[in-house]
């Protein structure tokens, strides 16, 4: 039975990223490395997009930037500057590729494609079964979601964020590929909180993805029904459909961080990766892989990895609000954005706003729904 240092069980995101840092970081040479995965990742199966100041490490695969963003409902429309920001796109198969290549020059790091199938922590090691072998480590790093775990529970909330999503190549010159649609909740939101969000990357080339903050999804039929309106409706006729895309992304502050134990951590969206309100997972991840390679130079306790913060918080008193009124999203989004500062909220939502700024955001938001939710919350934990 093969002994690794290392090993994560699921190579999405989080994982791509810890590893990735890890070889940069030249403080892991000789540490022995198995990334297992049923997932080959030679297929572009979602866009990530993040919102950034700076050039970050992922220059090279990111796609296209836009440096303003529209806003949307149906009574109002509202051009974003995003400046100091600029809203980055990646392909998948483009970051897939680029961190696989650095893997591949690595002695020490395999990638086996296998389903895991058990997990064991024993007292000096865990015990990783798969379909067809079995290995230990001294650390084991998952990223394998346990929706049944989440979705069986009565504590927190748990909604979807699930889209569908149509890459379109039109004949007509009718976008504009310096402008994304960041939300247009003019679609209509049938007691539910839907927009529809547009990445156009040239003046005929575009993702239009239908999305949703919602408990359950809906037939395929529905989602493309709405997207096959909005672009008649934006005068696009004659088009094609290039490539599809669709995803379910848990929206929880369940706290992934007390199934952490000694030697095994949870990370990605398993792990409380994907920011709960919003379901963006990119920069979240970015940020939170840095922490990790950190934490892994000179720790070995996963027990001590995790910290929350206020924006915990603030994620859960919203998902209070649409786990009781779905309806009220559009409402919400509509009221932070119409009249405030797109760099302020894109900041607060990147959790690195001070509490005085927390405050200037969080007044343009409906008051009542938020202040019924602080009393349920509060009320409730106290009772408990």
């Amino acid at each position: 039975m093969k002994h690794f240092d290392y090993i994560f069980t699921g190579t999405g995101l989080s994982a791509m990223m810890t590893v990735y840092k890890m070889v940069v970081s030249e403080k892991f040479v000789g540490k022995t490395i198995l990334l297992i995965d049923e997932d080959s990742k030679k297929t572009n199966d979602r866009t990530w997009c993040f919102w950034q100041k700076e050039p970050s490490i992922w220059e090279s695969v990111i796609s296209k930037k836009w440096d303003t963003a529209l806003f949307a409902n149906e009574s109002f429309k509202r051009d974003l500057d995003l400046s100091p920001y600029q809203y980055n796109q990646i392909r998948s198969l483009d970051f897939y590729n680029f961190v696989l290549e650095l893997i591949k020059e690595q002695n020490d790091i395999t990638f086996l494609n296998d389903k895991v199938t058990d997990i064991n922590e024993l007292d000096t090691h865990v015990f990783i079964a798969t379909s067809t072998n079995s290995f230990t480590c001294n650390q084991l790093l998952n990223s394998i979601y346990n929706k049944v775990l989440i979705e069986n529970q009565q504590q927190y909330p748990v909604l979807q964020q699930h889209f569908i999503g149509w890459f379109i190549k039109s004949k007509q010159n009718l976008l504009n590929p310096e402008q994304v649609t960041f939300m247009d909740f003019s679609v209509a939101q049938k007691n539910n909180t839907r927009f529809m969000y547009v990445l156009p990357t040239s003046k005929k080339e575009a993702l239009f993805e239908y999305t949703l903050f919602s408990h359950t999804l809906l037939e395929k039929q529905e989602y493309e029904s709405e997207i096959k309106n909005y672009i008649h409706n934006l005068g696009i006729q004659d088009y094609e459909i290039v490539e599809k895309e669709k995803g379910s992304i848990p929206m929880t502050c369940y706290p992934f961080w007390k199934r952490n134990t000694k030697r095994v951590l949870n990370i990605g969206t398993a792990g409380g990766w994907t920011k709960a309100s919003t379901g963006y997972t990119f920069k979240k991840s970015d940020k939170k892989s840095t922490q990790l390679v950190s934490f892994l130079e000179t720790q070995t306790d996963f027990r001590k990895f995790h910290k929350k913060n206020k924006f915990w918080f603030y994620d859960l008193l919203l998902l209070d609000i649409l786990d009781r009124n779905n309806e009220l999203g559009g409402r919400i989004f509509s009221d932070m954005f119409q009249k405030g500062n797109p760099a302020l909220i894109f900041k607060f939502l990147d959790e690195e706003t001070s509490f005085a700024e927390d405050v200037k955001v969080i007044l343009k938001c409906p008051k009542t729904p938020f202040i019924k939710a602080l009393f349920r919350i509060v009320f409730l934990s106290n009772k408990s």
